[in-house]
């Protein structure tokens, strides 16, 4: 693993001892004779920060997913982090875990737990990811940021220079850095993709709303040709074709055309691989996370070129 030039957070607990002689037993508070009600915890407000690190290998991509979700209760934070590595056509899930932390502040802020560690620079900016797990090792390494955009609901989307470290290998790529929010009355974020072409284009769309809503989603599409940023406010991403998922018993995206009402932004994709993952729930259509590696053509204000990157897919 590569040396760090910044220190990696570790997780800790402070423990306090009372000293000096032994506490006065303390006096029941009087009652009315009714038993007294625990609050039980609710969901205060949902946070959901994600790194997808792409980088172009020939003819192949290599992509490595964090997505990190918080849940900030009435009286804790419950959190969990996924991290995958797709090389070769081939998805690997490296990292699954979840726990909780005391109320705070800023239950946004992510957290290294077990074998994940974080980077941070100055102003608690997140610089890097670190998984290690005995001689295994696997870093993304946050670098310039190239474009930052943001969404109609406050969502974050930071395109940056990157890094991966395999082990000893250094592999040059692309970050995105996307923070969401919302409260748990209100329908979740969409989905989101991160899609390059060569060394100069790059492609962030994202939905407002989950598919299968009363409301369809509404995607917005940010591209970096270049030093030529251009925002497409409102853009329609169909799927074209579909497949079943009876884990999920659920169907899910196979295909997707892009479209926007000016007709200056259009794009055709397809999966070429992916992984995906059934939650738990009653049913019967459970949650599902699906992970795609995608590639197809995008046409953007007369230009044309090939695309292939990451699509993320969830319904809750």
């Amino acid at each position: 693993m590569s040396p760090l030039r910044l220190g990696v957070i570790m997780c800790g607990a402070l423990a306090a001892a009372a000293c000096g002689e032994d506490a006065p037993e303390a006096t029941p508070a009087p009652t009315d004779g009714r038993a007294e009600v625990t609050p039980v915890p609710t969901i205060q407000r949902i946070y959901e920060r994600s790194f997808a690190f792409v980088a172009e290998m020939g003819d192949s991509l290599l992509v490595v997913p964090w997505i990190i979700r918080h849940e900030a209760m009435t009286d804790s934070v419950l959190r969990e982090a996924s991290g995958w590595l797709s090389r070769g056509g081939t998805w690997e899930p490296f990292y699954d875990e979840k726990w909780s932390t005391a109320a705070t502040r800023t239950p946004e802020r992510i957290l290294p737990h077990g074998t994940l560690g974080i980077v941070v620079r100055e102003g608690d900016l997140v610089d890097g990811l670190v998984y290690q797990e005995g001689p295994r090792s696997l870093e993304v390494v946050m670098g310039e940021v190239l474009a930052a955009w943001v969404g109609p609901r406050g969502e974050t989307f930071d395109l940056l220079e990157g890094a991966a470290y395999l082990s000893d290998e250094r592999i040059d790529g692309w970050v995105v850095d996307v923070a969401r929010s919302w409260a748990p009355s209100s329908p979740g974020a969409g989905d989101w993709a991160f899609l390059v072409s060569g060394d100069s284009v790059s492609v962030v769309m994202a939905a407002d709303v989950e598919h299968g809503l009363d409301t369809e989603p509404v995607y917005r599409v940010w591209a970096q040709r270049g030093a030529q940023d251009m925002v497409w406010p409102e853009a329609e991403l169909t799927w074209s074709d579909r497949q079943a998922f009876p884990p999920a018993r659920r169907d899910v995206p196979t295909e997707w055309s892009l479209s926007a009402p000016d007709g200056t932004v259009s794009a055709t994709f397809a999966s070429i691989t992916s992984e995906m993952q059934a939650g738990q729930g009653e049913g019967p259509l459970l949650p599902v996370l699906a992970l795609m590696q995608v590639e197809g053509t995008m046409t953007a204000r007369g230009a044309s070129f090939p695309v292939r990157g990451l699509l993320v897919h969830r319904r809750r």
